[in-house]
């Protein structure tokens, strides 16, 4: 939910502060979902959640990226989600039934997120001068981490095989990146904004926009826990585990107290 939810209580109107706090909530949702369909693999959600917060599994790396104005709520919406639709569409039909069905309820969702986001950026370029160049930095900043989201180069991918042989992943990294740009770089033209990459542009050979290159480095670089906000994420997301043991102690005593009432009455 970070890096959104900081900006619940600064969003400029009621109407975009309802719809975020709405965003916020599936985006938590989505994690119980995908938890739910992890637990179907024999690891239970507090050794998940244990590991997270121990450093030994990733997240994506695009959640240690500061949001340093309203544009990049809007950014967000419309290529970072953009990003995860595009990589989670084919997952509806992987191999895998817990997760595929999850990831159908979470396309429906995402879709929603990037229409949000894109009708911030519309609003924003079709405002004043100096809220077209919010939105504008904003794409400046988030285009080459989104391009990042879709994991590194077909070459150089540990993983990428297997997914594929187990038919997890459908389409490899650099198609789906593809698809990406191409889809999204006409919706630039129509905001009236300019993608910051001297190298893109139309091939008429391949039918593709081609792309510069990809700062790996600095991809590999957040991965290891050195990004903008690596730690700050890590530490809030910590400190909320911790704030929120009380209500999780609190229903697992509800409940207890639920079953045994429900035990005498049925003795």
């Amino acid at each position: 939910m970070l890096p959104e939810g900081n900006w619940i209580g600064r969003a400029p109107t009621l109407k975009r502060k309802a719809i975020l706090m709405a965003k916020v909530q599936d985006e938590g949702g989505h994690g119980l979902y995908l938890y739910a369909a992890a637990e179907t693999l024999g690891v239970s959600r507090d050794q998940l959640i244990e590991d997270l917060h121990a450093g030994k599994v990733k997240y994506s790396s695009i959640f240690n990226y500061p949001t340093l104005a309203w544009a990049d709520i809007g950014t967000i919406g419309w290529l970072v989600d953009g990003a995860a639709i595009m990589n989670q569409i084919p997952l509806c039909r992987c191999s895998y039934g817990p997760y595929s069905r999850a990831m159908i309820r979470i396309c429906k969702e995402e879709s929603f997120h990037q229409r949000q986001g894109y009708d911030i950026m519309l609003a924003l370029c079709r405002g004043t001068p100096e809220q077209k160049a919010m939105a504008q930095d904003a794409l400046d900043r988030w285009w080459w981490p989104s391009l990042m989201m879709f994991g590194p180069p077909d070459a150089t991918s540990v993983h990428s095989a297997q997914s594929a042989q187990w038919k997890i992943k459908l389409l490899s990294n650099d198609e789906l990146r593809q698809r990406f740009v191409d889809q999204t770089v006409p919706q630039a033209d129509y905001l009236g904004l300019m993608m910051p990459d001297p190298d893109l542009k139309w091939n008429e050979a391949t039918g593709h926009y081609d792309f510069g290159s990809i700062d790996w480095d600095e991809f590999h670089q957040v991965l290891k826990g050195n990004g903008p906000c690596n730690r700050d994420r890590m530490r809030t997301r910590v400190k909320a585990w911790d704030d929120g043991a009380w209500v999780r102690d609190a229903a697992v005593a509800y409940a207890n107290k639920h079953a045994m009432r429900e035990a005498k009455q049925a003795a």
